[in-house]
């Protein structure tokens, strides 16, 4: 007889409220009250800005009325304070100036419109407690230094530049130390302005010293005064003492001369490190969040928490199914010796241990049986399941569980991930949330009939890399033929996408913009491709940690690398109005694009085979099916079939390392996407988006033409770059060119009629026949002549 064994997994439950937040009443964390308090302190920073401006204009003869007030009263004191803002203006002046802090209170309003713009702006200025404490420093030591110095120069300190506070600060100061008053001004401001600007190292620059004609060359190196605020660009082994930046001293030293070697003894040779070494060990390490680095991410409290959080499989709907089940089974004659339950979102897996000489097979070609028993669609059945020795039946839920993108969101798994390019995939049965590393992928396919939840699982994806990353660590390329899914993501513009120089549109609609912006990736990863080659490094990883530790040269063209993710709505009407200039790039991207940090996100409604082609599924090994219309579909996407049987609204099949996985896709709405997205926007970005190389495209008389003898308008630069490098080489003419494929072999053949390369060797590079660019100018102006 089967054994019932029912488990119930323990939901990922929804992150709890802190006990801050709980102690907090509602009205404190209604956004409104946070915005009207910042506008508050904003006109509170005015007006304590005008009238301690109008305090030094008028101050002196606002203090009859003030007395007068103080007297009389002020309806019946007949003087009238001269302060522009009236008499509240001059009882502020008179105690915040006069009485307390002198010419130092100014930086009370300092402290009101820093904390005030961060409140409505959601935009920090200034760290609150770095505020807090330039603050308090200004207004203690500048009232004591303008008291001590009223002090020792009575005549020329005025009056209205001192407050009670600094002359009594002064007084006592003078009694306690006497003249090392100023030693302590001196010694406490020199302090401050170290932790204050994070000054490191105080050392004076040396005169260039001369050096003997035996003396081995000296080791220059060089650290950073302000290593924080200012890029210290490494030097190469040529550059002179006096090339130096200005914020950089050096430190010279001298080798001894090594000894005389004995007849018959090895010589001994020093492996002297370069300058570009020493420096970059000197110096701190280089922070490309500097750039933004007031840049806030954006809050889970952004989000919302959709559905109860419960899940609501009873023990009844639980026990009828298992019945259903064995039922099934015994009428086709089908023993088992045992049967479980696990609860997920979305369906409830049935693992069944079949009795000893049943074949797997028999119970896999009863799912439409069991599924007639059951009365249930999306009846999948695993048969086994991998790494157990069970098979699965997949029943769907009679009431299903919203998966709240915030709750995902929110776990460690996710929080506290270390991938490169994390994304939430979805929930497990097992109520597990399972987070990929895009950048292992290292490209997704995703395919979907319409309204299955393909473009939510689009805004999760986009959301999940959003909320990870720093704008300086990653950029977008967002492809959106319908012009509706992605265009809420047109205000990161300045923070997360890049585009075309030449494009107005920050989201890419139109199929000749398509075109043009997948060749300019290419362009790019071939660019990319020559950084890493000449910075001896395998991938992007290892080249932004050479060039974050200062190992590379910006001046050589070196730079930091983000990480640059092309996503593609609609993949298949791109493929039906443009084809092979489409596919060409895409599987060209797909193949190589890996080691240098540009991924793909591909996805469309129907994955038939003309749209998803060898070429391209080949290289996208992950692959993710929400519900299609047919089997084909399926197999056409996952290689299998199960696609047709899921049950729609984020069920969905991941197919990843060769293991088909069943999830239930998180859920985030339109309304919260456009909170993210205005949160960030409001916020501080680049200048511009990140700019992608330019692209020109190749003419009709360019590509057409059969006559190679008519020179293209670039024909002396290419000419030139080639016998500067001697080096024949098409991609070589691509790259630094900025040009396409096509335009640049037609080159390579002008090159080639011309006589200045020699015939095409298969993989090996072109002869270049002109040893240098003398003789190419003489050839060039006698071809020209002629």
């Amino acid at each position: 007889m089967a054994q019932n064994t029912y488990r119930r997994s323990a939901a990922a439950a929804d992150p709890k409220p802190s006990w801050g937040e709980r102690l907090t009443p509602r009205f404190v964390r209604d956004p409104r009250l946070r915005l009207a308090l910042g506008v508050l302190l904003q006109g509170l920073a005015c007006f304590l800005a005008i009238a301690f401006t109008s305090y030094f204009a008028q101050g002196p003869y606002d203090q009859l009325a003030l007395e007068a007030v103080q007297t009389d009263g002020w309806r019946a004191a007949t003087a009238r304070p001269h302060n522009w803002l009236g008499l509240a203006g001059a009882y502020t002046a008179h105690y915040l100036v006069f009485r307390w802090w002198g010419a130092t209170a100014f930086a009370l309003p300092f402290f009101s419109y820093i904390i005030g713009h961060r409140l409505t702006y959601r935009h920090r200025l200034l760290g609150l407690f770095k505020t807090f404490n330039v603050t308090s420093f200004a207004l203690l030591w500048g009232s004591l230094a303008l008291g001590y110095a009223a002090q020792q120069l009575p005549s020329h300190v005025p009056s209205l530049l001192l407050g009670g506070v600094g002359i009594e600060l002064a007084a006592i100061a003078q009694q306690a130390l006497g003249w090392g008053t100023l030693l302590a001004l001196v010694v406490s401001g020199l302090i401050f302005i170290i932790y204050a600007f994070h000054i490191t190292t105080l050392r004076w620059p040396r005169l260039p010293q001369l050096r003997s004609s035996d003396a081995p060359d000296p080791l220059a190196e060089a650290t950073t005064l302000f290593p924080e605020d200012e890029l210290a660009s490494p030097v190469d082994d040529t550059t002179s003492t006096a090339e130096l930046s200005t914020s950089t001293l050096e430190l010279t030293t001298t080798l001894p001369p090594a000894p005389p070697t004995k007849a018959g003894e090895p010589e001994l040779t020093v492996a002297t490190p370069t300058t570009t070494e020493k420096v970059a060990e000197k110096v701190e390490n280089y922070d490309p969040t500097l750039d933004l680095s007031a840049y806030e991410h954006p809050p889970v409290t952004l989000l919302k928490n959709h559905g109860d959080g419960k899940i609501h499989v009873t023990q009844e709907e639980l026990a009828q199914n298992k019945d259903r089940i064995i039922s099934t089974l015994t009428n086709f004659k089908i023993g088992i010796d045992s049967i479980r339950a696990t609860i997920g979102p979305t369906v409830t897996l049935y693992e069944i241990v079949p009795a000893a000489g049943v074949k797997i097979s028999r119970i896999k070609n009863l799912e439409d049986d069991i599924a007639l028993s059951l009365a249930a669609l999306g009846i999948r059945i695993i048969a086994p399941i991998p790494g157990k020795g069970t098979i699965g039946i997949e029943v769907p839920n009679k009431k299903r569980e919203i998966v709240p993108f915030r709750q995902t969101l929110a776990t460690d798994k996710f929080m506290k991930s270390t991938m490169e390019l994390p994304l939430i995939m979805g929930k497990t049965i097992e109520n597990e949330v399972l987070v990929a590393d895009l950048a292992k992928m290292p490209h997704l396919l995703i395919a979907g009939a319409t309204g299955q939840g393909k473009s939510v699982g689009l805004n999760v994806a986009l959301a999940s890399l959003i909320y990870k990353k720093h704008p300086s660590q990653l950029k977008l390329v967002l492809v959106d033929p319908k012009k509706v899914e992605l265009s809420l993501y047109s205000q990161l513009e300045k923070h997360f996408l890049a585009k075309l120089p030449s494009s107005e549109e920050s989201i890419i609609t139109a199929t000749k913009e398509v075109v043009h912006t997948l060749n300019s990736l290419c362009i790019e990863m071939d660019t990319r491709y020559e950084l890493l080659k000449e910075a001896g490094t395998r991938n992007i990883k290892e080249y932004n940690e050479k060039f974050v530790q200062r190992k590379l040269n910006p001046l050589e063209g070196h730079r930091f690398l983000p990480y640059i993710v092309l996503v593609v709505d609609e993949f298949a009407d791109m493929m039906m109005t443009a084809g092979k200039e489409v596919e060409a790039p895409i599987a060209r991207l797909a193949q190589l694009a890996r080691a240098i940090g540009i991924h793909l996100i591909l996805a469309t409604q129907r994955p038939s085979v003309n749209v998803i082609t060898g070429i391209i599924k080949a290289n996208f090994p992950v692959r993710i099916s929400y519900r299609v219309t047919s089997k084909v579909d399926s197999r056409t996407i996952l290689d299998t079939g199960g696609a047709d049987q899921l049950v729609g609204m984020g069920d969905l099949l991941l197919s990843m390392n060769s293991i088909v996985t069943r999830l239930q896709c998180p859920f985030i709405d339109t309304q919260e996407v456009r909170e993210l997205c205005a949160f960030i926007g409001n916020q501080r970005g680049y200048p511009e988006a990140y700019q992608l190389p330019v692209y020109e495209e190749d003419s009709e008389k360019e590509l057409g033409s059969a006559d190679i003898g008519e020179r293209d308008s670039m024909f002396a630069e290419a000419a030139k770059l080639v016998v500067t490098h001697q080096q024949g080489s098409t991609s070589l003419i691509q790259r630094k060119l900025k040009l396409g494929y096509n335009r640049a072999g037609r080159l390579m053949d002008q090159l080639e009629v011309a006589g200045i390369v020699g015939p095409f060797e298969g993989s090996k590079a072109r002869k270049v026949l002109f040893p240098d660019l003398n003789s190419l100018e003489q050839f060039l102006q006698e071809t020209q002549g002629a």
